[in-house]
């Protein structure tokens, strides 16, 4: 993929839980705070080679509790449920962005197989 843009707005969302991030080149995605956290760039979940990838779950309502820049490339997720690792680079960013409903639905089918849920182990909801 050719190098992305530059990112120039970001904006997020604390009652919904979203991001909202704007490109030099027109684009604009909102992307769910979930998504972000089971797709953190860290090593703790992308592990330090293919096919160590952690499977990050219970995640459905996680929130950040603040976003750092990184110098003119990244930004620093802080997450309310304490994972703080990972750089956010515009690169990374652009596509989990350009891959949100490729990702989203494999992420769900791996959650399936390995028979775990987005909602917290503490949280039950209940479907009427």
């Amino acid at each position: 993929m050719a190098a992305p843009t530059q990112l120039t707005d970001l904006k997020w969302h604390k009652k919904s839980k979203r991001l909202s991030l704007d490109f030099s080149n027109g684009k604009k995605f909102d992307l769910p705070l979930e998504y972000l956290r089971v797709f953190s760039p860290s090593a703790e979940v992308q592990g330090h080679g293919v096919g160590q990838e952690v499977l990050v779950h219970g995640k459905l309502f996680v929130n950040l509790k603040s976003i750092e820049p990184v110098g003119n490339y990244a930004i620093k997720l802080i997450f309310d449920d304490g994972h703080d690792s990972g750089l956010y680079t515009w690169r990374y960013l652009y596509e989990l962005a350009l891959n949100h409903p490729k990702n989203w639905k494999a992420y769900l089918a791996r959650l399936d197989k390995a028979s775990q849920k987005r909602e917290p182990k503490d949280v039950h909801i209940l479907k009427l």
